[in-house]
């Protein structure tokens, strides 16, 4: 059978695709979010790395006596400089889904020590640009000096210290810091078209500013990444289109599982409903059934119309025939009393006598039809069961009693028969009715000879007998109920009938099959 496809693997995958539609959105916008802190975090490392060469190179001419410039700032190692060259890359690395998100920061503090002398007049140069570098890029900067007091700053804390914070605490040691910070507002929620202020984080970024190998300030900035709700407003059209493309997937998905399901299972309804309608023939295995389910109810259902078909064609030919039968005794019978009726008294001894043995006759042939009716009838609804009988011991005995009743039986049989899966009843019903059977059609004195054999999983037994035989045109016929050619000598045309349906109803087979003389039955039964 050609390998299809299980029903619960479609169902399978047409939920799996239905499920990863929403996750797959889910999964995107959230990549998407943390592509906006990225694309945050290098803004601002691009806008810190310029203010922080503009505020050394402004710290430079500050200093009042550049031949003591290494007596400002703070040693520090910096493991994350390359060993050699100018080049010092500095790529984003935030992560949503992997940086944790700290409190928002603490308000700058009182400083213990005045700020650098040259680091605010440095400052001083540099606020003019920050703030017009604010007034484009919304970022809050702020810059500080070797001990972490603010210079320069977009805000308000000029003379405060920052050093207790983490990103310029780290800045100051000489390592660039990227972070994330909480952003609460007292402030309602702003309106969807509002830039950097409907995100519930910030980007801090704090660079160390560099004089050789010495810290000798820091610059920190931070900014609000670009809201995702903004950014899928500005982007709606593009998300309508994948909205249609997300439908369009539904509906192919529900095209496709009504063509793997519901068409095949209307198909199998409606040979149903057509056989149901009485339409010989309407039921058939689906062409394409597409999933294994599905062609298993098809082939079943087919199997079963089949069945019952061939059962109603049985019951009806059989009605028939039964009808046919009756009628002659019945008739003789129905006749045989009008005339006892109206004649009895002017007929001679002799003629009711005669006419009191048909009747007897005839009501012998019912009572005769009945009972091999009803054993034609246990015969077909027959099921095998647990019972075995010995094949030797069996034939053995309907050999000896058949011979006391006329007829010359022999035996050729082979060694180890074994026992095969029918009861000792029903094997010994099978075989007298073949014996009688060649009885009717042969006489008295007709011989018979049973042939047994094993093979395998499988007993064959040959009835042959040397009587007369059946001729070409009634051997197609022999196993027909109600077919004799001994109607004369009492027989009912149901005992070959009645062998077949024994036979067939615990597997095994029977056949007429040629004989040089007179008919030969071959049996094939399971051993067990």
């Amino acid at each position: 059978m050609r390998r299809r496809p299980r029903l619960r693997t479609i169902l399978f995958a047409v939920n799996l695709v239905i499920l990863a539609l929403p996750l797959g959105g889910v999964t995107v916008l959230r990549l998407y979010e943390s592509a906006l802190v990225r694309q945050t975090e290098s803004e601002l490392l691009g806008q810190a790395a310029i203010l922080a060469a503009a505020y050394r190179a402004a710290l430079g001419r500050a200093r009042p006596d550049p031949a003591r410039a290494a007596d400002y700032g703070v040693p520090a190692a910096l493991e994350w400089l390359p060993a050699e060259g100018r080049w010092q890359p500095r790529a984003a690395t935030l992560d949503l889904a992997l940086d944790s998100v700290r409190p928002r920061p603490p308000a700058a503090s009182e400083s213990a020590a005045p700020a650098d002398p040259a680091g605010v007049a440095a400052g001083r140069e540099l606020m003019a640009v920050m703030q017009d570098a604010q007034a484009i890029t919304l970022a809050g900067i702020r810059v500080t000096d070797f001990r972490g007091v603010v210079v320069a700053s977009t805000g308000e804390e000029l003379g405060r210290s920052l050093a207790e914070r983490e990103e310029v605490a780290r800045a100051l040691r000489g390592e660039p810091v990227s972070l994330l910070r909480e952003r609460v507002s007292e402030a309602p929620r702003p309106p969807l078209a509002s830039l950097s202020r409907g995100t519930r984080v910030r980007v801090f970024v704090a660079l160390p500013v560099l004089d050789g190998r010495r810290v000798v300030g820091a610059v920190v900035l931070s900014r609000s990444p670009r809201s995702i709700g903004e950014t899928l407003y500005d982007k709606r059209f593009h998300l309508l289109a994948g909205a249609g493309l997300l439908l369009a997937v539904v509906v192919l998905m529900t095209l496709f599982t009504s063509r793997t399901i519901s068409r095949p299972l209307e198909a199998v309804v409606g040979q149903s409903e057509r056989a149901a309608r009485g339409e010989q023939g309407a039921v058939a295995p689906l062409a394409r059934p597409i999933t294994r389910e599905v062609g298993r109810l098809s082939e079943a259902v087919a199997a079963m119309a089949r069945t019952l078909e061939e059962r109603a064609d049985y019951i009806r030919t059989f009605a028939s025939q039964v009808s046919h039968e009756f009628k002659a005794p019945l008739t003789a019978i129905q006749g045989a009393v009008e005339l006892l009726r109206d004649h009895a008294g002017t007929m001679s001894a002799e003629e009711r006598d005669r006419f009191l043995e048909n009747l007897a006759a005839d009501a012998q042939r019912l009572e005769r039809m009945v009972r091999r009716l009803l054993e034609l009838a246990r015969a077909d609804v027959a099921e095998p069961g647990d019972e075995r009988a010995d094949l030797a011991a069996v034939l053995a005995a309907i050999a000896e009693r058949h011979r006391r009743l006329g007829i010359d039986v022999r035996l050729a049989l082979a060694p180890r028969l074994g026992t095969v899966a029918m009861g000792e009843e029903t094997l010994d019903t099978i075989l007298s009715n073949l014996l009688e059977n060649a009885r009717q059609h042969g006489g008295p004195g007709i011989g018979v000879t049973i042939r047994a054999a094993r093979d395998g999983v499988r007993a064959s037994v040959r009835v042959e007998d040397d009587g007369p035989g059946v001729s070409p045109g009634n051997a197609a016929r022999v196993f027909d109920p109600f077919f004799t050619t001994a109607r004369d000598r009492g027989g009912t045309g149901l005992g070959l009938a009645i062998v077949r349906a024994l036979i067939a109803a615990h597997g095994g087979t029977i056949a007429l099959v040629p004989s040089a003389r007179g008919a030969a039955f071959q049996i094939g039964l399971p051993v067990r």
